[in-house]
């Protein structure tokens, strides 16, 4: 029985990640947890995880090279899936140490973690997904975009402390698959985003308010950031088919990828699709909010994708209006089962 081990599985694209992996696969499935992870995401699966169904939880922590060690020595998982980060934009110009510890170290800590466990079991070859992101581009003037989109080659830009955390993860990937001969590829996923997404992206921020609003929590108001950027959209169970088929089909050390949607529009027109599903939509008034309001924003995300999907023959499924009516209808749920949550 082929093993998988996930890190961050608590996340959005995680717990989507173990739900494509349990139907599509026969592999058991090990997740990567802190002690305080919130398990809303994992919901769903904790009965499974209580009787030991193909899904396990381990606590460790990226900031925890023995913890890591441990799970490593533990599982021996077949394939690694590294989703774990401070994953947040804008929470990086806030916590920058943080955010460059977690996702930069935490990173090294991990691929030394299995590096050892190479080392002493030669036998041991692990598959290693590390998660980038199209952040790392940043902020690329619109006379120097390519005009097929941003590939592989682009010089990197970073916009963020978090984006410079990326950079550095994108980098030891490649750097632990020349060095060591590790068996490590590295993607950088643009905008992906459908159930169960952080409320601190935009989409889903969004999503919340107009759900509030319908459900009388808010006034009609939808407070925005930058509504010019522009982005292309995946949805994230076409980005967890995805990841499987980078571990599973032909998987080159050291390769990297741009992985992405077909959808692409301004911010502002995200807001206006969402908007148009509302029951409300005459009423919603839409108002800047200078504090989600970046000091610098990546504003030009465009993927040129064809390296990946020339490799693996993979193709975005789901519609950008399918995945804006399942991400708003999934906090609608969420209101009207009175979950706990900030009303940003």
């Amino acid at each position: 029985m082929k093993k998988a081990l996930i890190t961050g599985i608590t996340g959005m694209v995680g717990s989507h990640l173990v739900d494509f992996l349990l139907a599509e696969t026969d592999w058991d499935v090990y997740g990567v947890c802190r002690w305080r992870s919130p398990l809303d995401n994992v919901s769903h699966l904790l009965e499974r995880v209580n009787k030991k169904e193909r899904v396990f939880f381990d606590y460790a922590d990226l900031n925890d090279q023995v913890s890591l060690m441990t799970v490593i020595n533990k599982v021996k998982p077949d394939y690694v899936f590294h989703l774990a980060a401070q994953s947040y934009p804008l929470t990086s110009f806030t916590a920058p140490l943080d955010t460059l510890n977690t996702n930069i170290l935490g990173t090294c800590r991990l691929l030394e973690a299995i590096r050892a466990a190479m080392e002493a079991d030669r036998g041991y070859r692990p598959v290693i997904h590390v998660c980038a992101s199209s952040e790392v581009f940043g902020k690329i003037p619109a006379n120097k975009k390519p005009e097929s989109g941003i590939h592989e080659e682009c010089p990197f830009h970073p916009a963020s402390p978090y984006a410079i955390s990326k950079v550095g993860t994108d980098l030891l990937g490649r750097y632990y698959a020349e060095a060591y001969g590790m068996t490590v590829m590295t993607t950088r996923m643009f905008t992906h985003t459908g159930p169960r997404r952080g409320d601190v992206f935009h989409e889903s921020t969004f999503a919340k308010q107009i759900a509030m609003i319908e459900a009388g929590m808010i006034e009609p108001k939808v407070m925005v950031g930058n509504l010019k950027s522009l982005r292309t959209y995946a949805d994230v169970r076409d980005a967890v088919r995805a990841y499987y088929m980078l571990v599973t089909v032909n998987p080159v050390a050291g390769e990297y990828y741009n992985i992405g949607g077909s959808y692409t529009c301004e911010v502002g027109d995200t807001l206006k699709t969402l908007i148009s599903y509302s029951t409300m939509k005459e009423q919603i008034e839409i108002v800047t909010d200078s504090e989600r309001l970046r000091p610098i924003d990546a504003d030009l995300q465009v993927p040129d994708c064809r390296k990946f999907k020339e490799h693996t023959g993979w193709e975005p499924k789901i519609s950008f209006e399918v995945t804006m009516h399942d991400l708003l209808d999934y906090w609608r749920r969420r209101v009207r089962n009175n979950e706990m949550f900030l009303t940003r």
